[in-house]
């Protein structure tokens, strides 16, 4: 599937509000008082480890804000990976602009970077095997969109964005209604018919109570590997099976082996390490 940039609308206030929180109310007290206004620097984004990248679009959003006549020059693209040394993208221009946009185009590459490469380790673990690696809304405030864009880069998938994508039943929905069945039947009849159903069950007595109803998709909810075998021979294709629950890049072969669609990841976006990513000076004029 091909990687698409994110819309700028979207970027945009993300980017500028970093930005303005870096400021403050009196701007780059440490850069304004140093470096001349007409020095120019060349800089480059190095990779420091392996990994996936993600965010460069960003990162040359952050330095053309604070200066518009920086140039910014990608040597590679999002999703591709990256060695140790390599350089990601070069950066020119007013050495001011350069300075005071470093550390949000690196907070948002490095964070996105590190997203994407998790996501990878996942996706290479499976390989071979028809699962996708899906993400949860397990994201930072008001960065999710940019956080599932970095999964996409890593080669996974997205689960739903938000409570009006689709219905997704847990077990406190289950809990407080009276049963799964109730819980399903007034979902059905208070959304629309082209809104999608899915339940989560802990059991194999849920799912079976489920299935019963016809639903779309059910999350196996920290289930062993030999229960999700038989929750898919249950389900028999009537319905999209996704596992969930302290997935690992080690556990994930044995899950995906089951012969699950999906296996979700809260991890990936929550407590994924960064990808080590700097900025190395290379010249002045």
């Amino acid at each position: 599937m091909t990687l698409l940039p994110l819309s700028s609308i979207i970027i945009e206030p993300l980017v500028r509000g970093a930005l303005l929180e870096d400021l403050g109310r009196a701007g780059d007290l440490t850069t304004d008082a140093i470096i001349p206004v007409d020095r120019l620097a060349t800089t480059v984004l190095t990779a420091r480890q392996p990994g996936v990248v993600a965010g460069l679009q960003l990162a040359a959003l952050a330095f053309r804000l604070i200066e518009p006549a920086i140039e910014v020059t990608t040597h590679c693209r999002d999703g591709s990976a990256v060695s140790p040394g390599q350089a990601l993208a070069t950066i020119s221009g007013p050495a001011r602009g350069v300075l005071t946009a470093e550390r949000t185009a690196l907070n948002f590459l490095c964070r996105l970077s590190g997203i994407a490469t998790a996501t990878a380790s996942v996706v290479e673990a499976i390989h071979g095997q028809k699962a996708r690696i899906v993400c949860t809304r397990k994201t930072t405030p008001g960065l999710r969109a940019i956080e599932k864009y970095a999964v996409r880069a890593g080669g996974g998938a997205n689960h739903r964005f938000g409570l009006d994508d689709a219905v997704l039943i847990k077990d406190n929905h289950v809990a407080i209604a009276g049963g799964i069945q109730t819980a399903i039947a007034r979902a059905r009849a208070g959304v629309g018919h082209l809104v999608r159903i899915e339940v989560e069950v802990d059991t194999l007595d849920q799912l079976e109570q489920a299935l019963e109803c016809n639903i779309d998709a059910v999350l196996l909810d920290n289930m062993t590997t030999s229960e999700l075998t038989r929750a898919v021979t249950m389900v028999a294709g009537r319905a999209i099976t996704e596992a969930s629950g302290r997935v690992t890049p080690t556990t994930a072969p044995s899950i995906a082996a089951t012969g699950v669609d999906l296996i979700s990841i809260g991890w990936l976006t929550h407590s994924a390490p960064i990808l080590d990513v700097g900025l190395d000076f290379k010249a002045q004029v």
